[in-house]
């Protein structure tokens, strides 16, 4: 399960302002959106087809940050050089993308962050590692590709993060500086590509975090214990 920072509602209280930014940017997977249950349930499809007993969503968690290798692996125990990587890889993706939006839903209290967001002078978009080909139908089946300004793929660009490459083509096509954008992760290399960009980084304690993650370390501007603690902060201090 996500892990919990003793100091986390100290953080919550942010010296940081919404009238210094113009836009959010948000990770995907952990952050803006809770998928896990969708990828848990194509995992367990494969496992299933190959006599292997399911992973619990508890089980699986810890393994979601990082991507398909890492969820088959703790499947699987297979790594990406290994003899049948590539097969099991194949069918886990196609089951997943034909149930892309089966149980996925924003993490509670995102929809009241975006509303305050879109009442405002503020805009938001998606920066994510996540492929288009599965990006682009979980964000249309939400509704929330006709939301956001933009939505930056992991193969928008020729780099993944923690490269920098792909929030600053948000920023470019949201006319935005990055000085003037907070982007908000629940992964180190969120809050690094964050960093290599320039902007203000917020790390989402309410993501996908594994028990060896230290999130106090990694660098951000804050440590966001819930979505509604960035409800609250756009909620007081947006100007209207």
């Amino acid at each position: 399960m996500p892990m919990t920072i003793p100091d986390a509602a100290e953080r919550d209280s942010t010296p940081l302002s919404p009238a210094d930014f113009d836009a959010i940017l948000f990770d995907l997977d952990g952050t803006l959106i809770d998928t896990a249950p969708d990828l848990l349930f194509a995992l367990n499809r494969v496992m299933a087809e190959e006599n292997k007993p399911p992973l619990s969503l508890a089980e699986l968690l810890p393994f979601v940050s990082g991507g398909s290798p890492a969820m088959l692996q703790r499947g699987f125990r297979v790594g990406p050089d290994e003899p049948g990587f590539a097969a099991l890889k194949e069918r886990f993706l196609a089951i997943y993308r034909a149930n892309v939006a089966r149980s996925s839903r924003l993490f509670p209290g995102m929809e009241t962050v975006l509303g305050h967001i879109e009442a405002g002078p503020l805009r938001w978009g998606i920066v994510t590692n996540k492929s288009a080909w599965l990006t682009e139908p979980l964000t249309a089946a939400l509704g929330l590709d006709r939301r956001a300004a933009c939505i930056v793929s992991g193969d928008t660009t020729e780099h993944l993060k923690p490269h920098p490459a792909s929030l600053l083509l948000a920023c470019q096509r949201i006319g935005v500086e990055p000085a003037r954008c907070l982007y908000v992760g629940d992964a180190a290399k969120d809050v690094e590509a964050g960093q290599r960009a320039g902007m203000k980084t917020a790390a989402a304690l309410f993501g996908y975090l594994t028990p060896e993650d230290k999130p106090e370390e990694w660098g951000a501007d804050w440590l966001l214990s819930s979505p509604g603690a960035l409800a609250d902060w756009l909620a007081t201090k947006t100007p209207r």
